[in-house]
């Protein structure tokens, strides 16, 4: 079985994400989503998200489009990848976050056939998280 594992913050959980998954669902046979911690949100993007990290996780377990959603791990951000060992992580078009030094981390925690995808957009002038959240905050 060919395990593929997404991360991300999924606040306005919009067509863009679904998108994501269902490519990203694709790769393998069984699709794992970690949901950023609120703390991490924070941390990370300097504002707290609009939705409740259980609230978020929730929205993707509603859409069906998961096989296993999960919370990361609010001190080791890597943590997941190590306890779950994917096969594939899928990245979204524009994710930047937890992104740099990925490939010397896998090789670290011995996953040299873990690869790591980048997927294609889509309508990103359209459904994006920056995009709605302004719309939202109006």
């Amino acid at each position: 079985m060919k395990k593929v594992l997404v991360f991300g913050t999924f606040d306005i959980f919009h067509e863009g994400h679904k998108d994501f998954l269902r490519q990203a669902k694709e790769q393998g046979d069984f699709l794992r989503v970690v949901v950023a911690r609120d703390s991490t949100v924070e941390n990370v993007k300097k504002q707290k998200p609009l939705n409740s990290e259980w609230q978020r996780l929730q929205m993707i377990e509603a859409s069906g489009l998961a096989n296993e959603v999960v919370l990361g791990s609010p001190d080791d951000k890597y943590k997941v990848i190590e306890e779950y060992r994917p096969d594939i992580i899928c990245l979204g078009y524009d994710q930047q976050f937890f992104v740099e030094g990925l490939d010397d981390k896998l090789r670290q925690l011995g996953l040299h056939k873990t690869k790591v995808v980048r997927l294609a957009a889509f309508e990103p002038e359209k459904y994006k998280s920056s995009i709605l959240r302004s719309e939202n905050v109006k």
